[in-house]
């Protein structure tokens, strides 16, 4: 199984604590992923709940052709206002494994994303990736930075 990263970095004029509040509460991920992907947070959480290690967080997606999939994911790690780990327990990927790191800065946060994930499917997997997963993995990656940029300014 080849596996694949994906790095982002983003700084915004923000304090750390706003920046924690904001991304550690599971439901203010849709309001950063694209519109066409249909994504919503099916658990059963409120704007309050914020992440813990063994946290489940259940979604569904439409991320080609506007079929819609059930994605779980876990929140395997956290060190508050330092980092958190999500990883799939079930959805389309053989592997996901997404770091969300925060450090504080001078005028506000430094964001590193780093996300190591696999297709299944052997060598189909492996072409799947060239010809459409990585782009729209990056696509999603460059839309989040955008909105975040939005609401929250750049530094």
């Amino acid at each position: 199984m080849r596996t694949y990263v994906l790095k982002k970095e983003q700084s915004i004029p923000i304090s750390l604590d706003q920046a924690w509040d904001f991304f550690s509460s599971p439901l203010n991920l849709a309001k950063i992923t694209p519109s066409d992907m249909s994504f919503v947070v099916t658990s059963d959480y409120t704007a309050e709940t914020k992440m813990y290690p063994g946290m489940i967080i259940t979604y569904k997606i439409s991320p080609l052709l506007g079929i819609k999939m059930d994605w779980m994911t876990e929140i395997t790690h956290v060190d508050e206002k330092k980092y958190f780990v999500d990883e799939q327990r079930f959805g389309p990927y053989a592997l996901w494994h997404h770091q969300h790191h925060f450090k504080a800065i001078d005028g506000g946060v430094h964001m590193t994303d780093l996300l190591h994930y696999a297709i299944p499917y052997g060598a189909i997997g492996r072409f799947a990736n060239t010809v459409f997963v990585k782009g729209k993995v990056e696509q999603i990656f460059d839309y989040r930075t955008k909105v975040i940029e939005e609401m929250f300014g750049k530094l």
